[in-house]
């Protein structure tokens, strides 16, 4: 066979490729006359034939049928075969092929081999893919190497354990004698690296080596200090640093031996602010060697002096050119702010600064650090900022933003009011990214500000004059209008000149909502029910009356259910209208115990709500003086008795069974006793509905008078229809 193109005329002849599949035609062809040559057995061409075939694997194309070839390459004892050989293993086998167990005993062989470079080559291929198996078959020989008193293979056997120990960790002692004398080499690149990288590795993976080897704490400060302090050498110098690379794996590999360590963390502290202060921060090279420190700093057990000195590097980072600098302080001053809250607060404008950067990454690690900044003290002008990002930042920010400003507004606002326009304020400008518990949030926060009502519905009714795409605000301000609509029609406003405005105008919007296409229909349904809660608030009753009933034959099945059922207290239960359609009672959240919901009022009024996955639903959003509203829905499963209320000389029982003649009724008993010597009168007894049930109505009322010492009210549930005796 004629003798096959050297490496360099094959690099040469694909580089003349003008397209892809030119390329392929003459790989295929190469790859061919390879296969050819492999199946001759042609031992004087193999070397070459396999380095082509590794620059094809480089290129992305398949190149596995040469994995045997490199075997018989390692085995040769040509050191040029030997090298091609190993390398071609490194770049074609792991160990998830089982071909690579056949390279052990070549290994072996060539760990105790005469000359240093084949033991090198065999050192790199074992440290680079060898497996769990490989390793403990000849860590031996790695660890004998490892106290050879030559430092090339020194270097080279120290990152082989390296890899031993990440693959088999129990055989860590193994290595330990070994360690004793690595740091006292005075070679920064043969040895005290690749010692550095070789004592962290066993610090990380074992508390047994940590406590070890925290008495080198000393020898490593000594090195260190050594390099920040000795002249120029041209041998390690990188951008007037000497040795940068062995000066970060020392702070590194002092971060792990001091942290929760007093006694190493005091011993560190000197040197760390030494280099704090002294490392050169034009170049990118001190700038790396800066952030370790500060890391490490961080991590020990410093002086707060020195994790002042470190936040401030951070500072310093911030007013960097350099994007991958600027991203890097202020995700370090994120992980610092709730420890050295104090200390980051002084680089608050710097931070805000950076939500006007172009970069998307920086922009949003300024976002979240600015929110971990907010306190009482800043709010107002932190949320000045936060809005001001949050009107100009891009789509992908909005939502997050929106939801970090409500969080921050919820705890630091410094009055209900500020409280209620910020949270407009951002429903204004992205009320289309908010979460789905905004709304509801927000009308509990205007429900619970009983003083800022007229103020809070005349605020939405013109931000409903000026916009109406935002569908969050538009919901929250059609509650609003439901609940308070007469105030916004009696100009009581206190908080700001009151506008004048008609009954027939606030319909008018409300009616408009409903056929709007920017409407979804959960805020048809929020308009809806608005317009149905104004006809006990408004005179105008009829022109109400006759939107409801339009809706009753909407296609949107829950607007339809809307309009029937209000219709239906129109025409026979207008008696009950006024208690059905009353205004919502003031609530608070508290802490949930358990499997039952506690919400209790202010005031006068208090209320309880009990819910189990196996227990009825019920619910007091009303106990006045001698009243108390009740909305209970149930469930098919069996139900124990259960104590609803018991609380100023009312105490009321509810026990469940099923109706004997008819099981497909539940009958519930309601026991309200009386232990006061006075009469309560106006006891209301309202029952919610599910939808499952054709009841006419969503609610039943009736009024009790509970005479001393008790009263005993009766009632059946029809699971699928609605009785009450």
């Amino acid at each position: 066979m004629p003798a096959p193109i050297r490496l360099r005329e094959l690099i040469r002849t694909i580089r003349t490729a003008r397209t892809q599949a030119e390329e392929r035609e003459m790989i295929q062809k190469e790859c061919a006359a390879i296969r050819s040559s492999f199946r001759e057995e042609d031992n004087t061409y193999r070397c070459r034939n396999v380095a082509k075939l590794l620059y094809m694997h480089m290129l992305g194309y398949p190149a596995h049928f040469g994995q045997l070839e490199c075997l018989k390459l390692i085995a040769s004892q040509k050191f040029t075969d030997k090298r091609i050989g190993y390398l071609g293993a490194m770049l074609l086998l792991d160990e998830r092929q089982d071909v690579h167990l056949l390279m052990t005993n070549c290994i072996k062989n060539d760990l105790n081999h005469s000359t240093q470079y084949v033991q090198g080559l065999s050192l790199c291929t074992l440290g680079c893919m060898g497996s769990s198996e490989m390793c403990r078959d000849l860590a031996g020989e790695v660890e004998k190497l490892l106290k050879t008193s030559n430092s090339y293979l020194r270097k080279k056997a120290a990152l082989c354990a390296v890899h031993v120990i990440r693959k088999v960790p129990e055989l860590m002692e193994m290595f330990l004698p070994a360690t004793k004398n690595l740091l006292s080499e005075k070679n920064h690149g043969e040895i005290l690296h690749t010692s550095v990288v070789l004592l962290t590795e066993m610090c990380e993976r074992s508390p047994d080596m940590l406590s070890h080897f925290r008495k080198l704490v000393p020898q490593l400060v000594r090195i260190l200090k050594n390099l920040i302090m000795s002249g120029y050498s041209p041998e390690h110098d990188v951008s007037g640093i000497s040795d940068p690379f062995l000066q970060v794996r020392i702070l590194r590999l002092l971060r792990i031996l001091g942290k929760g360590d007093d006694d190493s963390s005091e011993a560190m502290n000197d040197i760390l602010a030494q280099v704090a202060t002294n490392t050169e921060t034009s170049k990118n090279v001190g700038n790396a060697i800066l952030y370790e420190t500060v890391l490490t700093i961080m991590d020990i057990k410093s002086e707060s002096g020195l994790r002042v000195l470190a936040i401030n590097i951070l500072g310093r980072f911030l007013l960097n050119n350099d994007k991958n600098i600027r991203y890097v302080a202020l995700t370090s001053l994120l992980k610092t702010v709730q420890t050295d809250h104090n200390a980051v607060q002084r680089h608050r404008s710097t931070i805000v600064d950076c939500l006007k950067d172009l970069d998307v990454s920086i922009k949003r690690r300024a976002m979240e650090l600015s929110f971990a900044l907010v306190n009482g003290n800043n709010i107002r002008g932190m949320m000045k900022e936060l809005l001001y990002f949050l009107d100009s930042c891009d789509p992908d920010f909005k939502a997050d933003c929106a939801s970090g400003i409500f969080l921050a507004a919820e705890k630091y606002a410094p009055s209900k009011r500020w409280h209620i326009d910020t949270v407009m304020r951002v429903l204004t400008t992205a009320g289309s990214y908010v979460r789905d518990d905004s709304v509801p949030n927000l009308i509990q926060l205007i429900t619970n500000s009983v003083e800022m009502h007229a103020y809070t519905v005349q605020r939405l009714y013109k931000a409903l004059l000026d916009d109406i795409s935002q569908q969050p605000l538009v919901q929250v301000a059609s509650w609003c209008i439901g609940e308070y609509g007469d105030l916004l029609v009696s100009g009581q406003c206190e908080e700001e000149e009151p506008i004048q405005v008609s009954e027939d105008e606030v319909l008018d919007v409300l009616e408009g909502l409903l056929v709007s296409n920017l409407s979804t229909p959960v805020t048809r349904a929020y308009s809806l029910t608005a317009i149905m809660k104004l006809s006990t608030r408004f005179s105008s009753v009829n022109r109400i009356k006759k939107v409801v009933s339009i809706y009753g034959s909407s296609i949107d099945v829950e607007l339809q259910q809307r309009a029937v059922e209000y219709n239906a207290l129109f025409k026979k239960y207008d008696h009950m209208r006024p208690a059905l359609l009353e205004r919502m009672p003031i609530m608070e959240k508290t802490a949930t115990n358990g499997p039952t919901d506690i919400a209790q009022t202010n005031g006068e009024t208090d209320s309880t709500i009990l819910d189990t996955k196996h227990l009825p639903s019920i619910t007091h959003p009303a106990s006045q003086v001698g009243r108390c509203n009740y909305h209970i829905c149930f469930c098919l499963a069996g139900i124990p008795p259960m104590t609803a209320y018991n609380k100023n000389g009312l105490k009321i029982e509810f026990t469940f069974e099923r109706s004997n003649p008819s099981p497909n009724i539940a009958v519930i008993t309601i026991h309200a006793t009386n232990s006061t010597e006075a009469d309560m009168t106006e006891f209301v007894f309202q029952a919610a509905v599910p939808k499952v049930c054709s009841f006419p109505s969503s609610r039943l009322v009736n009024t009790f008078r509970l005479h001393n010492p008790q009263s005993i009210s009766h009632i059946s549930f029809p699971l699928f229809s609605f009785g009450y005796t």
